[in-house]
C-alpha cells in the first residue's frame, strides 16, 4: 500500500492540488506584481535563497546528519502551497500576493530544487551513498506535477470561474487530507525507529518552521512598511508543500527516513500557522 502511495496517489494528488493553485489564480494577480514589484521580490528572495541558508544554518546547529538533513533541506526548497494561501485569507493577509508568489515561485522551483538536493545529498550523504537524486527524472516529475496543473488551473478558471470558486475549498480539505494520509504512512513504513527519528528532527523543524515565519514577518515589516504584505510573506515563507517535498523523498528517492524531517515539519506548521492567525486577527490592521 505505501508503494502505491507514493508512486501513484501522491503524484496525482499533488496535481490536484496544484490545479487548484491554478484556479485561484486572477489576471490581477500578475498585474499587481507588475505594478508592485518589491512585495513580490522581497517574498522571492525570501523564499528561494533566504530560507534554503535559513535551514542549512538550523541543520549545522541541531547538528543533523546523513538523510534527515537532506530531508529538511529539500523541504525548504519547496514553494508554497494552498494551505499558505488559505492562512493568508483567514489572517486577512495580502492573498493576492500569496497566491502569485505561489504560482511563480512554483514555476521557478523545478529549476532550482533538483541541483540543490543533488548537491545536499553530496554534502550530507557523501559521493559514495547509494542514494542518488535523477536529475532529469525530477525536474521532468516537478514540471508534470507543479507547473502544467496550475496552468491547467488558470485555464479552467478563465472557462468555468463559478466551478473553480466551489471546488477551492474542496481542494484545500483534499491536501490535508492527503498530507495526513502520507504521514501516517510513513510513520508505519518506520516502525521501531520512529520516535528515534522524531528526537532528532523534530526540534530542528520546529525551530526552521518558527525562524523562518519570524523572518517572512520581519522582511515584510521591514522593507514592505505593510502589516498585510508582511503577513503573507511570514505565510508564504514559513508554510512549505510538504506534499512536493515527500513526493521527492517518498516518491523519486523511496527513503523514509529523509520524509521525517517534512512530515514532522507539516504537522507542525499547522499549529503555528493557527497561533499566528489567531495573533494576527487580535491585533487588527495596522
Amino acid at each position: 500500500m505505501f508503494e502505491t502511495l507514493t508512486q501513484i496517489g501522491l503524484p496525482l494528488a499533488l496535481i490536484f492540488i496544484m490545479t487548484g493553485v491554478g484556479m485561484s489564480l486572477r489576471p490581477q494577480n500578475f498585474h499587481q506584481v507588475a505594478t508592485q514589484p518589491k512585495a513580490f521580490f522581497v517574498g522571492a528572495v525570501a523564499q528561494l535563497m533566504l530560507l534554503p541558508l535559513l535551514a542549512l544554518g538550523v541543520i549545522a546547529v541541531f547538528q543533523l546528519q546523513g538523510e534527515l538533513a537532506v530531508g529538511l533541506f529539500i523541504l525548504a526548497l519547496c514553494p508554497g502551497g494552498t494551505t499558505s494561501n488559505l492562512y493568508s485569507y483567514l489572517s486577512k493577509a495580502d492573498v493576492g500576493l500569496s497566491v502569485s508568489l505561489t504560482a511563480l515561485v512554483g514555476f521557478v522551483t523545478p529549476f532550482t530544487l533538483p541541483f540543490l538536493a543533488a548537491w545536499a545529498m553530496q554534502q550530507f550523504l557523501g559521493a559514495e551513498s547509494l542514494l542518488q537524486l535523477p536529475l532529469l527524472k525530477t525536474w521532468l516529475t516537478l514540471l508534470v506535477v507543479g507547473v502544467l496543473p496550475v496552468i491547467i488551473g488558470m485555464l479552467v478558471k478563465a472557462k468555468f470561474p463559478h466551478f473553480a470558486e466551489r471546488a477551492q475549498p474542496q481542494i484545500s480539505r483534499f491536501s490535508v487530507l492527503v498530507l495526513l494520509l502520507l504521514i501516517v504512512s510513513i510513520a508505519y513504513d518506520l516502525g521501531d525507529t520512529l520516535w528515534q527519528y522524531l528526537l532528532l528532527s523534530g526540534p530542528a523543524a520546529l525551530a526552521l518552521n518558527l525562524l523562518s515565519m519570524a523572518l517572512g514577518y520581519g522582511l515584510g515589516r521591514w522593507l514592505l512598511h505593510s502589516e498585510q504584505q508582511a503577513r503573507t510573506i511570514c505565510l508564504e515563507v514559513g508554510l512549505q508543500n510538504g506534499t512536493l517535498a515527500l513526493l521527492i523523498t517518498t516518491g523519486i528517492l523511496q527513503s523514509s527516513a529523509m520524509s521525517i524531517a517534512p512530515s514532522v515539519y507539516s504537522l507542525l506548521m499547522f499549529g503555528s500557522a493557527s497561533v499566528f492567525t489567531w495573533w494576527a486577527l487580535k491585533r487588527g490592521p495596522r
